[in-house]
C-alpha cells in the first residue's frame, strides 16, 4: 500500500479505500474483511485518509532527485559568486469561478453562494525570490513568445543585478527568439529549467495556490475589470509582505531552495 496505487496491484481502484484494503487483503490472503475491520486495521497500521499529492505519470524521479543534489546546488554557488538573484517563474490562468471552501451555516442548511454564470478569466506570469520579492504581468489568452519576452525585459530592467531565472520546459521558454534575447543578454540574465513534471519544486507554485485560495474567500467578480483589480490588489498587497512570499520556501519540497 505505501508503495503502489491499488490499479498497480491489479484492483478495481484509484485510492485506497476501506474497500480497496479489503480486497487487497482478500486477493493475497484469501480472507474477506468487514469493513469494520479494515477501519481498525488501518487505524492499527497509523494510516489516516489523506488527500493525494497528483503526480505524472511521465515523471522521471532520477532526473529529479539529480536536480535536487546536483545541478540547482551549482546554479546556486554561480550565482553567488557572480552575485546574481535567483528568481523562480511560472504561469496561471485566473477565473472568477473560484473553488469555495467551507463556510459555516446552521446544522443541515447548506449554504448557498449565488454568483455570476459569466466566466471571466485572465492569466498571470510572475517570479518569486527566497528573499521575499515578488514580480508580476498581467496578460490575456495563452503565453506566447512576445509575451515572454515582454515580461524578461520588464524584469531586467527593474533588476539591480544579474538574474538567474528557473523555470518550467515550456516550449515557449525554449522558444529560438527567447533564447536569442537571453543570449544577447547573457551579463543581464540567465535561464535555466526545473525537470519536466516537477510542479512542486518550484516555489512560484506556492503563490498560485496562496492566491487562488484568497480569491476563493472572497465575492466572485461579475466581469473581467473587477477580476483583474483583485488579482493586482492582491499581489500588491502581497509584494508589501515579503515574509509571506519568504514562507513558499518553507515547503518540504521547496525548502532545498530557500
Amino acid at each position: 500500500m505505501i508503495g503502489h496505487c491499488p490499479d498497480q496491484l491489479d484492483l478495481p481502484w484509484a485510492l485506497w479505500s476501506r474497500e480497496a484494503v479489503r480486497d487487497l487483503v482478500q486477493a493475497r490472503c484469501g480472507v474477506r474483511l468487514a469493513l469494520r475491520t479494515v477501519s481498525d486495521y488501518l487505524r492499527r497500521w497509523r494510516f489516516t485518509p489523506q488527500r493525494p499529492i497528483r503526480r505524472a505519470s511521465e515523471r522521471q524521479e532520477a532526473a529529479v532527485q539529480a536536480w535536487l543534489a546536483e545541478h540547482y546546488p551549482k546554479i546556486a554557488a554561480r550565482a553567488k559568486a557572480e552575485g546574481a538573484e535567483i528568481h523562480w517563474g511560472d504561469e496561471t490562468g485566473i477565473s472568477n469561478q473560484a473553488a469555495y471552501g467551507r463556510s459555516f451555516a446552521p446544522k443541515g442548511q447548506t449554504p448557498v453562494i449565488r454568483r455570476t454564470a459569466r466566466r471571466h478569466t485572465t492569466s498571470m506570469i510572475s517570479t518569486v525570490t527566497n528573499r521575499g520579492s515578488l514580480r508580476f504581468m498581467l496578460y490575456e489568452g495563452a503565453l506566447n513568445a512576445a509575451l515572454f519576452l515582454t515580461f524578461l525585459q520588464r524584469l531586467v530592467r527593474s533588476a539591480r543585478r544579474k538574474l538567474f531565472l528557473i523555470v518550467d520546459n515550456l516550449k515557449v521558454h525554449k522558444a529560438g527568439k527567447v533564447q536569442a534575447w537571453v543570449a544577447a543578454h547573457r551579463e543581464r540574465i540567465e535561464l535555466f529549467f526545473l525537470p519536466a513534471y516537477a510542479p512542486d519544486h518550484n516555489p512560484d507554485e506556492f503563490l498560485h495556490n496562496d492566491l487562488k485560495q484568497s480569491l476563493g474567500r472572497r465575492p466572485a467578480a461579475t466581469e473581467g475589470d473587477g477580476l483583474k483589480r483583485s488579482l493586482r490588489g492582491y499581489l500588491r498587497r502581497l509584494q508589501r509582505q515579503p515574509e509571506r512570499v519568504r514562507a513558499f520556501f518553507h515547503a518540504p519540497t521547496t525548502r532545498y531552495a530557500a
